[in-house]
């Protein structure tokens, strides 16, 4: 699965890519959201959490990281916050302030939702701890159904976000030939001290821990179902020998130059994605 060999395309994706090129349909609008892969210390390195979505959704079936498009009040509401500032994570990611607040803010909730993970602590230096009792567990629901939204959740329990726990990696548009389209920025984050992940998102089946570099050979393998966001993000994390290797790498990475998968469909009994 190198980039000279592409990636290997799955069937339902090759359909979507065949059906749009008879339709003469213009291509969808990318939504613009986020994505967190989560990293935890292990006895050999680290692992990363992953997340199969549930068959009814885009990409069902994948293998993937916690996350999902920007909410409208990710951007327009006063959230108490901690590290870069809207304008430097602006800076970072090629945003306007507002709309890099609208990124990160949606990075954190997501990673709330559906990983049962908070990045907020009750100051700019400190981290909440387990977060998985009841009263959490209805605060994690409300978030999910809208019934409230991220900055009143933070309010009421009065933390700060703690945006300096997200590591800018890259940014993925979905090709054009799919029905659905998201412009998904992709973040690095350690598992919080005393926090754990718990199987809570509706739009999940299943959930692991996994070494990054197993998780790809299994990919290779065909025992898990990726697309090239996931695998080569695994990838590039999996290239370093430990977490703080990979906090070193978040520093130097280009965060807002968008990568779009290509798919070649020349060879009917081979269709590949190649990056370039």
């Amino acid at each position: 699965m190198t980039k000279d060999r592409g990636y290997s395309a799955p069937p339902a994706v090759v359909e979507h890519a065949r059906r749009f090129s008879t339709s003469g349909n213009r291509p969808a609008i990318p939504r613009v959201a986020a994505t967190v892969l989560l990293l935890r210390p292990a006895p050999e390195g680290f692992e990363a959490y992953l997340i199969r979505r549930v068959a009814a959704m885009a990409f069902g079936g994948m293998y993937a990281f916690p996350g999902g498009g920007v909410d409208p009040s990710d951007s327009t509401v006063h959230v108490d916050w901690a590290g870069p500032e809207p304008a430097n994570w602006g800076e970072t990611l090629a945003l306007t302030p507002a709309a890099a607040q609208a990124v990160v803010c949606a990075a954190a909730r997501e990673v709330f939702e559906e990983a049962g993970v908070l990045l907020a602590g009750p100051d700019p230096s400190r981290v909440v701890g387990d977060v998985s009792d009841e009263g959490w567990e209805v605060a994690r629901d409300d978030l999910e159904q809208r019934r409230t939204g991220f900055a009143e959740l933070l309010a009421r329990r009065g933390l700060t976000l703690r945006s300096d726990l997200l590591l800018p990696w890259s940014r993925w548009v979905t090709p054009e030939f799919e029905p659905r389209r998201f412009d998904t920025y992709f973040f690095v984050a350690l598992l919080p001290e005393g926090q754990r992940t718990r199987d809570v998102s509706r739009e999940a089946d299943h959930t692991l821990w996994m070494r990054p570099g197993e998780a790809c050979e299994r990919a290779r393998a065909g025992e898990l179902t990726m697309l090239p966001p996931t695998l080569v993000t695994l990838s590039e994390v999996a290239a370093c020998p430990d977490l703080d290797a990979v906090v070193r790498a978040a520093s130097a990475r280009d965060a807002a130059t968008p990568i779009m998968p290509r798919l070649d469909l020349s060879d009917p009994d081979r269709p590949r994605f190649y990056l370039r």
